[in-house]
């Protein structure tokens, strides 16, 4: 079974909000999952997640969508330069 780690949108029309999952690669976006890593709001840019369990993941083989991957990447690098 392939992992992948992705953003499943939630919230109402025109104010989402995406959880930040991890689930089978052939589930549908919004679908079944296997575990909830966090949320993300895309207007405030508030990124909560569980770094231990994220990095679990990659460790065994999960590969996160494009979008997560920058979204982390750059809330990364924004509180290492804060």
């Amino acid at each position: 079974m392939a992992v992948a780690l992705r953003m499943s949108r939630q919230g109402k029309k025109k104010s989402p909000f995406y959880r930040i999952v991890a689930a089978d690669k052939r589930s549908a976006r919004d679908g079944r999952f296997i575990e909830l890593l966090g949320t993300y709001h895309p207007t405030t840019k508030v990124l909560k997640l569980d770094q231990e369990r994220y990095e679990k993941w990659i460790k065994v083989g999960a590969q996160p969508s494009g979008t997560l991957a920058a979204v982390v990447r750059r809330t990364a690098r924004a509180a290492k330069a804060a």
